[in-house]
């Protein structure tokens, strides 16, 4: 089974680390990412999300929110679901929605990635 908390790494070099991860689901952590819209320094920013509770049995989805801290206007929401390969290792399958503020509502159809 499954387990979200701890550090995970994507294919694009980033970092997510999920350390705390409660009873009820709820869980937090952080996000370094080595993609930004600004092409500036990577930062870390906070995290937070939900789990769904299953049984013993089953690969468990999530979703979390990352605010993109100090460097950017954005936040962006991952949807996803834990798996185990053939060999044992853990793997996220996710999506992503990004959000970026514009300064009007004519602009609205450039804001989401």
């Amino acid at each position: 089974q499954c387990q979200l908390n701890g550090l995970w790494r994507n294919d694009q070099d980033s970092l997510m680390e999920i350390s705390v991860l409660r009873d009820n689901g709820d869980f937090q952590g952080q996000y370094l990412t080595q993609v930004t819209l600004s092409g500036g320094c990577a930062q870390i920013s906070p995290l937070r999300g939900a789990q769904q509770q299953l049984g013993e049995e089953g690969w468990p989805t999530f979703a979390f929110t990352v605010r993109w801290d100090k460097f950017s206007n954005a936040t962006t929401a991952f949807v996803g679901q834990c798996f185990v390969d053939a060999g044992g290792k853990e793997m996220l399958s996710t999506m992503w929605l990004l959000r970026e503020a514009v300064g009007s509502l004519e602009e609205d159809w450039k804001a989401t990635r």
